[in-house]
């Protein structure tokens, strides 16, 4: 892993949200985009080199909003870079860590994703992520 990537902020409305954090933050979110296979619509605020991600479930079945159902709104994950996300996963899961999803799937941001669950992790979810190039197919 080299390093973290962003944080995943769990919230109940993107748009007000978005406004809450570019007060906050003083900037705008520099990128708004719905993941179709998430059910969430994402936006994103650069701060440094690591970034914030905020995500509105798109359907009442999805995880972010079974999580603000059981949780409210809040830190969701925690998202690391790495440059081979399948050998990150073999290597994970040779160390005894429980994978959410046995192939990275496409995730905002031009990413590859994988989630390892948080009965592994202390409690956290922790996410993967790798950039796909444009050439690459996710």
């Amino acid at each position: 892993m080299r390093k973290i990537e962003h944080l995943g902020i769990a919230v109940k409305d993107l748009k007000k949200s978005n406004e809450l954090f570019s007060r906050l933050f003083g900037r705008e979110a520099y990128k708004e985009e719905k993941v179709e296979g998430e059910a969430v619509v994402t936006s994103f605020f650069q701060m440094g080199e690591v970034k914030v991600e905020l995500l509105e479930a798109t359907s009442d079945d999805s995880a972010i909003a079974k999580f603000i159902d059981k949780r409210s709104e809040g830190i969701h994950h925690v998202a690391f870079a790495v440059d081979d996300i399948h050998a990150e996963m073999e290597r994970l899961q040779e160390e005894g860590f429980e994978l959410l999803n046995d192939v990275p799937k496409k995730g905002a941001d031009h990413k590859l994703v994988v989630f390892l669950h948080p009965r592994s992790t202390n409690g956290v979810l922790v996410e993967l992520c790798q950039v796909v190039s444009n050439t690459e197919k996710p």
